[in-house]
């Protein structure tokens, strides 16, 4: 926006996060307990420069974010893109210095700014992941059998605090609803997690939640097991849900889901999928998501809105 002279005017309207940062990792595999085992370490640093920014409870100033991270993982699937058999279990622990303990700050009379100027939190995931094969077709010569496939999968995530004084982190909080493909969302400062038959990020608040579960079960079908252009469909259920406080957690009130979709991987845009779902429970404060009505999703990638 310009002035008469020409001269750029601010927009004292906007509404900015600005993000540098940068990781190093270090992952190796193991041979005990079994060579299913690897584990991953990280290092890393975001520096985040927030103006008007309405989606988290620091809105304006500056956050540093220093944090270590170890995820220990078994994988035992036998196939990247469309598994027949294996588990996959993963355990991850991301940290952060415990600054309140030693920078004499009183954080009952600190501002916003001054509390999360140096990020802390304590982090924690599980997932477990399980692929079973329920029907057992031979293929004919030169050719894989096409059978049916379950795959079921429970997460739980947790953003825990050193601090009570200090409060949950305004970063790193999980978001759930929809495909977990939000494009004006950011994916360094926050986690979203899909659950298909809502619309996007429509379970949890909207600052985000330190507290959330997930619950999957899909049945796959193999429309073609080419390696160049592998396609299969699928019928799913799952359920899932935030909570802003710890005392609320409970991994039975969960929100409901159901549909069916489509995945086709080509080596030259990974894997594509389609889905419709029906949302079977209220949203409170949210007419257009849950109550049985239908969305349509689109994912990109694996691992896109996974826990």
């Amino acid at each position: 926006m310009n002035d008469n002279e020409g001269n750029k005017i601010r927009n004292p309207n906007r509404s900015t996060m600005k993000i540098i940062g940068g990781s190093v990792g270090f992952g190796k595999r193991l041979k005990k307990p079994d060579d299913f085992f690897s584990i991953y370490t990280e290092a890393s640093y975001n520096y985040y420069e927030l103006e008007n920014y309405p989606y988290f409870i620091l809105a304006n100033g500056y956050a540093n974010d220093f944090n270590g991270k170890i995820n220990i993982t078994r994988n035992s699937v036998d196939a990247p893109i469309f598994p027949k058999n294996g588990s996959n279990f993963s355990i991850l622990g991301q940290f952060t210095p415990p600054y309140s303990l030693f920078n004499n700050i009183n954080y009952e009379t600190a501002t916003t700014a001054e509390k999360f100027k140096f990020i802390e939190y304590q982090k924690y995931k599980f997932t477990a992941e399980w692929f079973t094969q329920l029907t057992n077709k031979k293929g004919g010569e030169g050719k894989e059998a096409r059978n049916l496939v379950l795959r079921t999968k429970i997460g739980y995530g947790i953003l825990g605090m050193y601090n009570s004084k200090v409060g949950v982190s305004p970063f790193e909080r999980y978001y759930m609803g929809g495909s977990g493909l939000s494009g004006f969302q950011n994916f360094v400062a926050r986690e979203i997690i899909a659950l298909r038959g809502y619309t996007d990020n429509s379970l949890s608040s909207t600052s985000g939640d330190p507290l959330c579960a997930r619950y999957t079960m899909e049945l796959r079908y193999p429309i073609s097991l080419n390696p160049q252009a592998t396609i299969f469909v699928l019928g799913f259920a799952e359920a899932g849900n935030t909570w802003a406080r710890y005392k609320d957690f409970n991994p039975f009130q969960v929100k409901r889901s159901a549909g069916f979709g489509l995945r086709v991987f080509l080596p030259m845009f990974g894997l594509l999928g389609l889905d419709y779902g029906w949302g079977f429970d209220n949203i409170p404060g949210n007419s257009g998501s849950g109550n049985g009505q239908g969305q349509f999703h689109f994912t990109l990638g694996a691992q896109l809105g996974e826990l």
